[in-house]
């Protein structure tokens, strides 16, 4: 058997074998890893840095709009030029679209002639329209006026010009196909205006394609993969009021309410929990099939604005929509039988619920106290969201190199028609801004992971306070047992915290990399064929996952009684390990229903926000002008995540009492020879009725 802890919650014998001090808490504490806190002030200064970069060359409006033949960003307002009411990209010439369709071709849709206008233009019955480049040179015109003219400044050509544009090399281009607004680019409806295309060939024009190519160019450029991501990401930037609503406020009201009901309704919540997370589940599941397009008529569609209801778009976020409303049908069967499996064990989940109403009642304080990490982490995420958007947006905006295309447009400054500086523009991003994004994402899960154990720990030191004064004069209780946590973990623990959550994550970043390998080697088609390769695939997968939660529940332990004991997290997982193992058959059981029925609460939290967002984004402002988003898919998963963190900070409060209770309970009882002397009736009640469930159950 172990010796003493040390006197540092409890009356226990002093680590120096001298007398015990007076009172609970004790004082014979000193700083603990203190090394991994310094890796983690210098990993904040990093993230500092690397942000700047990001606010520096970043600009999120790249992640919505295209670029027009200057290389400006549509939508934005430029030194030369005012763009901020011109969201719209609109390919000019035709022909080089459907040239950038062939197989063979070798212009590229990046090197065609692009510009930004306000919407897209159609053709007319009665004349031929045109689309003109931006007024410049001895077109004497003034942005406005052009808008107004419908982009068109045909007449006011010389005859030099106008033989320019009959050729398809500008300023002006003639307006031959309709076209409809697909994310902020207009997309061309492979059937050509009669009429216009009549009047193109009176007035001596080229010939003009009319091949479906133009149509698939454009489309396919739209639903590349790098495409798409940009528009999640810009969701997420778009979406930001649905994030502070559903992400945090909802979710911070909601988890406070569960915490008032546990405290007076505890009987009743484990059912209505288990009840209510079905009832979540069903109904954002059929959020998703009504957004696939399964259910009504409201899929997702990438057209903005109004259009020919018999014009349809493919957009790849469908797919996405379809495949997510596949797995969460698949989620819900298996959490409906699970819910089914785990009804006899709710009433053990009730009586240890009740030991943790128990001390919320005594320790108020509790209730209120994740509203401070909750701030903090809130503040954090504006930060780090803002940042992100300006980093995944940086890089250079530069000419791109077509010398052996066909490009030449007529260049209003130098009176001419140049074939030297006519290629499109693009973002050039630099190998450094991959790795800056990936440094951005592991720093948000460190610094959510180490304000969550944060979190915890004072929840346990507070807890802990609780438990040793059984017993003992009321006094002996911190008058602010929460306020004294807190001062004992910024004092001394902090090390210890940046410790435990670094490990969580770097397991975590390492699984997701693993991940990634896996799915990219399955599309390129090198997935081991062999079974006994397969088999050790699939199982280094499982092992990873395993460690992972088990380096979760240790660390959740660790911290318990890094707040009792004060020692540094190897030791104090190394004690807390001992203590569990030492006393699974009679702690085991009981603990892990809590958690579940605590897991499941968190998800309830989370699914309402991430159901309450949807609502959210299916009113008017998401679903037209220049804030829709692309696909609700991205938002509500965040809202979900969001919701799912603010939860487990509160969740943390009944979470971390019962661990806390068990572990001291654990203490207690082999600091007294298996009689827990300071140990709550109810969680004795408790702990006795498992362990005879458990003998009679071995026994048969």
């Amino acid at each position: 058997m172990r010796g003493p802890l040390g006197a540092v919650i409890g009356r226990y014998t002093s680590s120096d074998g001298s007398a015990p001090n007076d009172g609970i808490i004790k004082h014979n504490r000193k700083c603990r890893d203190i090394t991994f806190l310094v890796i983690f002030i210098a990993f904040w200064v990093s993230m500092i840095v690397n942000s700047s970069f990001g606010f520096n060359q970043g600009n999120p409006l790249r992640l919505t709009y295209g670029l027009d033949y200057e290389g400006n960003v549509c939508g934005s307002k430029h030194r030369h030029r005012d763009l901020t009411q011109l969201e719209i990209r609109y390919w000019l010439n035709p022909n080089q679209v459907y040239e950038s369709g062939l197989k063979d071709g070798e212009l590229k849709l990046a090197n065609a002639r692009t510009i930004c206008l306000l919407d897209c233009p159609a053709p007319t019955d009665d004349t031929l329209n045109w689309v003109c480049d931006y007024p410049d040179g001895e077109i004497r015109l003034k942005m406005n006026d052009w808008i107004d003219r419908n982009y068109d400044y045909f007449e006011f050509l010389t005859p030099e010009m106008r033989n320019s544009s009959l050729q398809l090399q500008g300023p002006c281009y003639p307006v031959i196909f309709p076209s409809v607004n697909v994310y902020w680019s207009c997309q061309y409806i492979a059937r050509a205006s009669n009429s216009s295309l009549r009047h193109w060939q009176q007035m001596g024009g080229v010939n003009i394609q009319e091949d479906m190519i133009i149509d698939k160019s454009i489309r396919r450029s739209m639903n590349s993969r790098a495409s798409v991501l940009k528009r999640y990401v810009a969701d997420i930037g778009k979406s930001w009021p649905v994030l502070i609503v559903c992400g945090g406020l909802v979710p911070l009201f909601l988890s406070i309410i569960w915490l008032l009901l546990i405290r007076h309704f505890v009987a009743a919540m484990p059912w209505i929990t288990v009840v209510l997370f079905n009832m979540l589940l069903i109904s954002v599941t059929m959020f998703y099939y009504l957004k696939a397009g399964w259910i009504g008529n409201d899929a997702v569609t990438p057209i903005i604005g109004e259009h020919d209801p018999y014009f349809h778009v493919y957009g790849r976020e469908l797919t996405h929509v379809r495949g997510v409303a596949i797995l969460m049908t698949f989620i819900s069967v298996i959490a409906i039988l699970t819910s089914i499996a785990i009804i006899r064990r709710i009433l053990m989940a009730t009586s240890v619920l009740k030991v943790a109403a128990k001390v919320i009642g005594e320790v108020q304080a509790l209730i209120i106290f994740p509203a401070i990490p909750f701030a903090m982490l809130a503040i954090f995420y504006m930060f780090w969201l803002s940042a992100a958007l300006h980093l995944f947006s940086s890089g250079q905006v530069v000419q791109n190199n077509c010398n052996n295309t066909n490009c030449c447009a007529y260049d209003l400054v130098l009176k001419k028609v140049n074939c030297d500086r006519c290629c499109g523009y693009s973002i050039r991003y630099t190998p450094h801004i991959t790795i800056a994004i990936f440094f951005h994402l592991f720093g948000c899960y460190w610094a959510t992971q180490f304000f969550i154990a944060s979190s915890a720990t004072v929840i346990a030191g507070s807890v802990a306070s609780y438990y040793w004064a059984q017993g003992e004069a009321s006094p002996e209780i911190p008058f602010l047992p929460v306020f004294a946590s807190m001062k004992r973990l910024a004092r001394y623990n902090l090390g210890s915290v940046a410790l435990g959550s670094l490990i969580v994550s770097f397991v975590e970043s390492v699984r997701v990399i693993l991940e990634a390998i896996r799915r990219r080697t399955k599309v390129s088609g090198t997935t081991p064929d062999h079974w006994f390769w397969r088999m050790a695939h699939y199982t280094s997968r499982g092992c990873l996952k395993s460690v992972e939660w088990t380096i979760k529940s240790v660390n959740r332990n660790a911290y318990i009684m890094i707040a009792i004991t004060g020692k540094s997290f190897c030791k104090s997982s190394a004690i807390a390990t001992e203590l569990i193992i030492s006393n699974i058959l009679r702690i085991g059981k009981v603990n892990v229903i809590g958690d579940v029925i605590l897991f499941l609460g968190k998800l309830c939290v989370s699914l309402f926000s991430a159901l309450f967002g949807f609502l959210m984004l299916d009113s008017h402002r998401y679903r037209s002008s220049h804030n829709k988003v692309s696909s609700p898919l991205l938002p509500v998963l965040a809202c979900w995540a969001l919701g799912y963190i603010v939860a487990t900070l509160f969740f943390a409060v009944v979470e971390m009492s019962i661990d806390t209770i068990i572990l001291s309970f654990c203490q207690d009882s082999e600091e007294n020879q298996g009689n827990a002397q300071h140990a709550p009736p109810l969680l004795l009640e408790t702990l006795d009725s498992n362990q005879e469930e458990e003998v009679q159950r071995l026994t048969h």
